[in-house]
């Protein structure tokens, strides 16, 4: 796997290869590359501390098992997490994943790699990578340039305010969880939806349930209960025995639950930018 992004000492970009079952290799190159091979440790989730989910619901307890290996690990990067999530808020995933890519092309950074010598010797095949849009340049960035990329005025604000405190999220880890969640909770345009889909990825909230998500409420009810269609309301209903691993069994019913019932075609993708 690679990955480019921003450190506390600057870009990095990093490279994880499987040695076996139990071990990972890990090379950074960049001025955050220290940073970067610090936190391996957290970012494939090896020190996530699984609390024991068996006992309650039989198909729980399989996938507990089954995905023995999936782990929630956190990047501790929360405005790179919040950026592409704010793109997805009530919209298709396809089209929040077009409206980052063409954002990222735009900015135009390209990532720090390995030398010519260093694929050479190591046999390492890296990709062109681009690093995430600085925020001081989406912050400028015209509402003319999102809507180039399909997004609309109201996402592009809440991008730009968030980045302009992004000061206050550079230390999730000092901050702690509570903190870090209170003040995402207070910035304009994020919902428990986004707070909690950052949590999960940039914090590794194990409790951290998507609130407002479309499917999920949907997976969750016809796993534990076979009824095809929920509510928030339902879905927290039938997660509170795992209060504290909720998110930790949401992550493993997306996974592994039976496939959802559908009543209808996909929704079409739309296409902002040419309106």
């Amino acid at each position: 796997m690679w990955r480019a992004g921003e450190t506390r000492d600057g870009p990095a970009t990093l490279h994880l290869r499987s040695v076996d079952a139990n071990a990972i290799e890990a090379r950074a190159w960049g001025p955050g590359a220290g940073c970067a091979l610090a936190d391996v440790e957290d970012l494939v989730g090896a020190n996530d501390d699984a609390a024991s989910l068996e006992g309650v619901h039989p198909l729980v307890t399989a996938l507990t098992t089954r995905l023995a290996g999936l782990r929630i690990g956190r990047t501790s990067a929360v405005m790179e997490a919040l950026v592409p999530t704010v793109l997805a808020q009530r919209v298709i995933g396809a089209e929040a994943c077009r409206a980052y890519v063409s954002m990222v092309r735009a900015a135009g950074r390209p990532a720090p790699g390995p030398t010519a010598r260093e694929v050479i010797d190591g046999q390492l095949d890296p990709p062109a990578l681009l690093l995430p849009p600085e925020p001081r340049w989406l912050m400028s960035t015209p509402s003319w340039t999102f809507h180039r990329w399909g997004v609309e005025r109201r996402r592009a604000r809440t991008i730009q305010i968030a980045l302009s405190y992004a000061h206050r999220f550079a230390d999730p880890a000092g901050v702690g969880l509570a903190e870090i969640r209170r003040r995402l909770s207070a910035l304009p345009g994020v919902g428990p939806w986004t707070m909690n889909s950052v949590a999960m990825l940039a914090l590794g909230d194990p409790d951290a349930v998507n609130v407002g998500d479309y499917w999920l409420k949907h997976v969750v009810s016809y796993a534990l209960t076979g009824e095809p269609r929920g509510t928030d309301d339902r879905m927290l209903e039938l997660l509170e025995p795992w209060n504290g691993q909720r998110g930790r069994v949401c992550r493993l019913l997306m996974h592994g639950a039976p496939a959802l019932p559908r009543f209808g075609p996909r929704l079409p993708l739309r296409n902002l930018a040419a309106h």
